[in-house]
């Protein structure tokens, strides 16, 4: 039984993308992407959206022999998780390598038995998809990438209407100001 996990590079001011939709502001330094490689060797399984997955594929097509290690690593960890894909508008045929499997219609009952097959950690990826699971209290770890960045509004990272107990599970700061910070939920 896999546990889920929602990860999520956020401004100071709770938004994922700024009010024009753009969150190049989100981009890692490579001590950040460090710790979202080592994260990756927990996930068994990505659920993503179809914008995210087709932003995603980037690292399923990264060649063996370009980037750094970390890239590399990176890109070897991605192409390893399964991936669900909740999408009404994509059709199984537009789906790339890899284990990949088409949801049209993602509710909580299925996310639940994605979880509950998962060998590992399923990650919900993008605050519009993972909002029903964390207003329904499904989700065990919160990942917040806090950058030091105020966008003034846009796409929120968590969901308004949530009131949940959450524990400080780790932290680290960076050089550049960007905090890391690991809760648990309960």
């Amino acid at each position: 039984m896999g546990t889920l996990a929602y990860a999520v590079t956020v401004s100071l001011d709770g938004y994922a993308a700024d009010a024009d939709g753009d969150f190049q502001w989100t981009g890692p330094s490579s001590d950040v992407f460090d710790v979202h490689v080592e994260r990756m060797a927990e996930v068994s399984t990505e659920v993503l959206g179809r914008r995210t997955y087709a932003l995603m594929g980037y690292w399923d097509d990264y060649p063996d022999d370009d980037g750094t290690p970390a890239e590399r690593e990176f890109a070897r960890r991605w192409r390893a998780v399964d991936k669900v894909v909740a999408s009404s508008t994509l059709t199984p045929g537009e789906l790339g390598p890899g284990s990949v499997r088409l949801v049209p219609d993602l509710d909580l009952d299925q996310l639940r038995r994605i979880v509950d097959a998962a060998p590992g950690v399923v990650e919900i990826f993008g605050p519009t998809l993972a909002a029903p699971a964390i207003r329904a209290g499904m989700v065990d770890e919160f990942h917040l990438f806090v950058v030091p960045k105020l966008v003034g509004g846009g796409l929120r990272a968590l969901p308004d209407g949530v009131d949940l107990d959450l524990t400080l599970a780790g932290h680290r700061v960076f050089g550049d100001g960007l905090v890391y910070l690991r809760y648990r939920a309960g």
